[in-house]
């Protein structure tokens, strides 16, 4: 078992270009956003369990005797990427919500004590750890916030119980593309994704000769943005390129548009952002969410700042940030930058 505190992070997401046609079996295309998720994991010799999600306010602590004591033969039974009902009841046991709790909390703590639970399990005696998670993420916008979560859980805590045989050295990560310098905004409009799908589904069959072609064109859209990243990756970047992604954007916009998947607040994102010379997009689910506007590398400071500013001023979330982020990450707390240090010392 690890004695030493742990550090590690994941990025979240952005949809380039194929959202909701991937579920007609239309290719997407998904990149790593360096916004991230921290988790920092302390050993402590208090017999105490604690948990400490302080973007979402939650505090929790459980007797490591206790949970030793839990019939955990549970989590062997049946396909472990879907939990039976049965099993979910009895996490719900473990974790003792009280009646108040919110939804968005209770998932939160009941992925921590089934990873907590199945991972650590096969250790002689569970670990008394100290968890702490803090995300630069947005919760419930799109961006893979519960992904990062998840994915920072497992490894954690597998590398901690050296369940992972060769776990990432400091900062080491699998080959990306190439990194791209976006504006990401949450137009802050809530919407269904569920309800998005059905919608364009029942479009389909409505207007099977219209809506079939504009799934066919996104298709060609990702396809051609892969085949240019692809090229920007093994050649130096030139404007070209970023003229060609330029003109993806628009293109595939338009697209979103006519299937339905467009919002006033995303139309006012996209007005507003080419008023400064930009491009953009809606990314993810639509009808609200989130959009990404491509920063060409030949674009002014100012330029760009003003165009922020403008959406924020908007009432819109906005922040400068890139695409093609290192995945999970193992870092040295000399390493984090300040605000994060900060925010997993809960300062």
């Amino acid at each position: 078992m690890l004695s030493r505190v742990l550090l590690v992070s994941a990025p979240g997401k952005v949809i380039l270009h194929g959202e909701c046609a991937v579920v007609h079996g239309k290719v997407a295309l998904a990149a790593a956003l360096n916004m991230r998720t921290f988790l920092r994991l302390q050993p402590q010799g208090n017999g105490k369990l604690d948990l400490n999600l302080p973007n979402i306010g939650i505090k929790r602590t459980w007797d490591v005797a206790r949970l030793q004591l839990l019939d955990t033969s549970f989590l062997e039974q049946g396909d472990f990427t879907v939990l039976t009902e049965e099993q979910m009841e009895k996490l719900k046991e473990v974790a003792g919500f009280p009646e108040d709790c919110a939804n968005h909390e209770r998932l939160a703590v009941l992925a921590f004590l089934y990873l907590y639970l199945s991972i650590c399990r096969k250790q002689r005696a569970l670990p008394s750890l100290d968890i702490t998670v803090w995300s630069e993420l947005p919760t419930g916008a799109g961006l893979g916030s519960s992904a990062a979560y998840s994915v920072c859980l497992a490894a954690a805590l597998l590398t901690a119980c050296e369940e992972i045989p060769n776990p990432l050295k400091e900062e080491e990560g699998a080959s990306r593309p190439q990194s791209l310098k976006i504006l990401l905004t949450n137009t802050k409009v809530s919407r269904s994704t569920k309800a998005i799908i059905a919608s364009i589904s029942n479009r389909l069959l409505k207007f099977p000769e219209i809506v079939a072609p504009l799934l066919t064109s996104i298709n060609a859209i990702s396809l051609e943005c892969e085949r240019v990243l692809g090229e920007m990756a093994t050649v130096a970047p030139a404007l070209e390129h970023y003229f060609m992604l330029e003109e993806l954007i628009d293109m595939n916009q338009h697209l979103l548009n006519a299937l339905g998947m467009g919002h006033t607040s995303l139309d006012q994102l996209c007005q507003m952002t080419m008023a400064h010379g930009l491009h953009s997009k809606l990314t993810g689910a639509g009808r609200g969410g989130c959009g990404i506007t491509l920063l060409r590398p030949d674009l002014e400071g100012p330029k760009v700042e003003a165009a922020k500013q403008a959406l924020i001023s908007y009432g819109f979330d906005c922040w400068e940030t890139s695409i093609g982020a290192p995945g999970i990450s193992i870092h040295s707390s000399a390493s984090l930058d300040a605000p994060v240090r900060q925010a997993l010392d809960g300062l």
